[in-house]
């Protein structure tokens, strides 16, 4: 397989492993988002519950502590992903740049492999015919 064949799978490869992590840390961000939210609602009954809001009262419930920490950790999570996101997407569009190029090389390479082959076919139609 010529090399620009070669560089071209190579790109196309790199492309969709990009758009499969895209897909993924968005998946990722939804999930968490849907479990925060989730914890926000559970946090804002157990306190509507017992009466108290505060967290740092000495009788805010346990479990509306922890609820409230996972959901501040999840929600760091997603600013997390949602930074490596953008740095994916920005690598996305490189490689789908990347993948361009390499398409136009490996195209005009395959018509130039033609026309050498039109041109050797056509020339041993002549020689038969003389």
């Amino acid at each position: 397989m010529p090399s620009r064949q070669r560089n071209f799978r190579s790109r196309r490869f790199e492309l969709e492993e990009r758009q499969q992590k895209v897909a993924d840390i968005e998946a990722m961000i939804e999930d968490f988002t849907r479990v925060a939210d989730e914890l926000e609602r559970q946090l804002r009954y157990e306190e509507q519950r017992s009466g108290i809001t505060d967290p740092n009262h000495f009788a805010y419930p346990i479990y509306a502590k922890a609820a409230r920490q996972r959901r501040d950790n999840l929600l760091e999570s997603i600013r997390d992903l949602n930074a490596k996101l953008e740095e994916e997407r920005a690598g996305l569009e490189q490689a789908r740049t990347e993948l361009q190029t390499a398409e136009m090389f490996a195209t005009r390479d395959a018509l130039r492999s033609r026309r050498s082959s039109d041109d050797r076919f056509s020339g041993n139609m002549a020689l038969e015919r003389d």
